[in-house]
C-alpha cells in the first residue's frame, strides 16, 4: 500500500483509507470481517464518526486488541463545550481506546475558533493536554469554510469532498493545504458515479451494490428493486472508465 505523510501531523498512514459510515448498513459480524480483513491487507487509516450510528462500536469491537495497528480518527458534530465531552467520552467508550488519533469538528457551518462562545475549541486544546485526542481536525462540505480552516493555522488537518468532479478551487485547496502543512483528507472519492446519467448509474450500482443503490435513491422496496433490476438487465452495457479511481476515505 502506498503511505504519505498526513501534514504537520507526522503521522505516516496508506494513501487509501477506510470510510467507516457504511458500517451502519453491515451487521456487527459482517463489519469486524470486513473491518480486520482491511487491516490485514494494508489500510491503516479508519475514519468514523459519532454521528454514523454503530460504526463506532463496530470499529472497537473489531480492533479491541490491535490499537497500536492504525490511525484512528472520528468527529463530533458539538456545538457546545458539554455536547464535545459527551461525544468524546461516549466515542472513547465506544471505540475501546484511550486515546484518538485525529478527532474532528463535523461540518460546522461556521469556523469553530477560540473565544467564539462555543468552547468547542478550547475544549479541543483541553483533550489534548489530557492525552484524549492526539491532533485537532475538521471537516466541511463548504470551500470558504475549509479555505478559512486552512488559513487559521488552528487546525492540523482538513477533511473534505474531493473527487474527479471537484473545481479549479477545490484543487487549489490541496496545494493550499500542503503549502500551510495542514493534513489533506479527501472524502466522497467515488462521487464520479453520481454524475453518471439516472439509467446508467443505477445499472452500475445495483447489480453490485444494492444496498448502497437503494440508500441513494431513497430506500426503493424489495419488490420494486427486483423490478429495476430486471429492466437494468435489458441496457446497453457500460461503457468503460479509464484511469484509477480515487479512492480514499
Amino acid at each position: 500500500m502506498v503511505k504519505t505523510r498526513l501534514g504537520r501531523t507526522g503521522l505516516t498512514v496508506t494513501k487509501d483509507g477506510f470510510g467507516a459510515l457504511p458500517l451502519q448498513r453491515c451487521t456487527k459480524d459482517d463489519a469486524v470481517r470486513i473491518l480486520r480483513k482491511a487491516l490485514d491487507n494494508g489500510i491503516d487509516f479508519f475514519d468514523s464518526a459519532r454521528a454514523y450510528s454503530d460504526s463506532e462500536e463496530k470499529l472497537g469491537v473489531a480492533f479491541e486488541k490491535r490499537r497500536d495497528e492504525y490511525i484512528l480518527a472520528t468527529k463530533t458534530k458539538a456545538r457546545t463545550e458539554a455536547e464535545f465531552w459527551k461525544d468524546l467520552e461516549t466515542s472513547l467508550t465506544l471505540l475501546k481506546t484511550s486515546y484518538i488519533d485525529i478527532y474532528q469538528l463535523h461540518n460546522p457551518p461556521v469556523l469553530p475558533r477560540p473565544g467564539d462562545g462555543s468552547g468547542c475549541y478550547e475544549a479541543m486544546l483541553k483533550a489534548q493536554e489530557q492525552g484524549k485526542i492526539r491532533f485537532i481536525g475538521i471537516t466541511n462540505h463548504r470551500i470558504g469554510v475549509a479555505r478559512e480552516a486552512v488559513e487559521s493555522g488552528l487546525y492540523d488537518t482538513i477533511q473534505y469532498p474531493f473527487n474527479y468532479l471537484s473545481t479549479k478551487d477545490e484543487e487549489e485547496l490541496t496545494g493550499f493545504a500542503a503549502a500551510r502543512n495542514v493534513g489533506f483528507i479527501a472524502m466522497k472519492g467515488l462521487r464520479l458515479l453520481y454524475a453518471l446519467s439516472r439509467r446508467y448509474r443505477d445499472q452500475y450500482l445495483r447489480p453490485h451494490v444494492p444496498a448502497f443503490a437503494e440508500n441513494a435513491r431513497g430506500a426503493l422496496s424489495h419488490r420494486k428493486m427486483a423490478e429495476r433490476n430486471g429492466k437494468d438487465r435489458e441496457l446497453p452495457p457500460l461503457p468503460p472508465l479509464y484511469g484509477p479511481l480515487p479512492l480514499r476515505s
